[in-house]
């Protein structure tokens, strides 16, 4: 296809595709997908090789949440049964992020539930970097505390973080639509201020909220412009107990499409396979590891994920290869672009607590205790996989190991 030959190239010359080029991405038949994987595996690989790096989720703080976010289980309002609890102390978030480490991980996600931190918060989750760092000196962590004040990206840069997250999740014509407690604009603020603080930009996107492919291709193209050096890609999982419960969009070819045109557009970002990748693309996992080139290790937010060692089976029988501490993960121009300002970038060509992370503390107190509990979702339509949607219960605030 003309069209592929001409997004491999653009993606080896960092250029940007046409919006109309991404949206013909995103509405290839069925009979193409595998042309269109093959084509975006070529700018993957050109740019990080056959290497996946492994990324692990600590929840330190899980439930109660103010803000509205539809897709979200621990959002005001939630009826969803999932584990509830206050701030992890140092040394639980040090033993959980352990264990991710023992599994390969080589960045550690700090994640805590609420609008924004406060400075005590921020002080909270310094002595946890503080006690990670002095166990795993050579882990990257990144945090995921929602929307930062000022002079908090500083000090928690200060404190020894390496990045920090903030998803846009969708376009910002719809994003009223999912969230009404915070604005677009407040999330752009936050990861600016990540950036502006030094620390590595970490911001992706939910899909399968009920968006149009228009909308998909805004947030992507938004994502560009914001510059981030990873970009997660969220698959939603309907979690029973919110408003999206019953939202079923997605077929694994779909997923691989918007994979690829994720790709395409940040041809040279760590584009991660993130929440939902296994009740949404299924058995096509593996086809997904040519066009991301970073993934989740074990188990998300409230959900549980596939079994690490699945995960690492998958990224082997593949013919990919886990990618080592002593590996940088972005490419040259953008690790040196990092190194100097934190942001990265495209040279001259130029979440707070969405889908991100897991673990509890001893005295977490689930709302129904019942272990490996899937969740039914009776809105779910027809062809939905409600079944593979289980809620969290092991890991640290359970008598389960924890999944790495």
């Amino acid at each position: 296809m003309d069209l592929l030959n001409t997004l491999v190239d653009k993606g080896l010359r960092r250029e940007s595709p046409t919006r109309e080029e991404a949206l013909a991405v995103l509405a290839t038949s069925d009979d193409e997908l595998l042309d269109v994987v093959a084509a975006a595996g070529k700018v993957r690989r050109a740019w990080f090789g056959r290497r996946v790096k492994l990324n692990y989720l600590v929840n330190l703080k899980s439930g109660l949440c103010p803000e509205d976010c539809s897709y979200c289980s621990q959002r005001l309002g939630s009826k969803s049964e999932i584990l509830k609890y206050t701030w992890l102390k140092p040394e639980q978030a040090a033993a959980a992020a352990g264990a991710g480490v023992a599994g390969g991980a080589k960045r550690v996600c700090l994640v805590a539930s609420g609008r924004g931190p406060t400075d005590r918060d921020v002080d909270r989750v310094s002595k946890t970097i503080a006690a990670i760092k002095e166990e795993h000196q050579d882990v990257e962590i990144c945090a995921c505390l929602g929307l930062l004040s000022d002079g908090q990206a500083a000090r928690l840069k200060d404190a020894g973080a390496n990045a920090y997250n903030h998803n846009l999740n969708t376009s910002e014509a719809t994003y009223g639509d999912i969230t009404t407690t915070h604005t677009y604009a407040d999330r752009v603020s936050t990861v600016q201020q990540a950036q502006a603080a030094g620390m590595s930009a970490c911001s992706g996107l939910i899909a399968g909220m009920g968006e149009s492919d228009e909308d998909l291709v805004d947030v992507v193209f938004s994502l560009r412009d914001l510059d981030p050096d990873s970009v997660p890609v969220n698959f939603l999982i309907p979690i029973e107990g919110t408003p999206l419960a019953g939202d079923w969009n997605l077929t694994p070819q779909r997923c691989l499409r918007i994979l690829a045109m994720v790709r395409f557009v940040c041809p040279d970002v760590e584009v991660r396979l993130a929440g939902g990748r296994e009740i949404h693309l299924r058995t096509l996992q593996p086809l997904a590891l040519n066009l991301a080139n970073s993934i989740f290790l074990g188990d998300y937010l409230t959900t549980e994920g596939q079994a690490g060692k699945d995960d690492l089976a998958m990224i082997a029988d593949a013919g990919f290869e886990v990618e080592g501490t002593d590996t940088t993960t972005l490419p040259k121009h953008r690790a040196d672009a990092a190194a100097g300002s934190g942001c990265g970038g495209h040279g001259a060509e130029g979440g707070g607590c969405g889908p991100c992370g897991d673990a509890a503390p001893a005295d977490a107190v689930p709302a129904q205790a019942a272990a490996g509990a899937t969740v039914s979702t009776s809105a779910a339509a027809e062809g939905s996989h409600a079944d593979l949607v289980a809620v969290r219960r092991r890991g640290a605030g359970t008598d389960l190991p924890p999944n790495a």
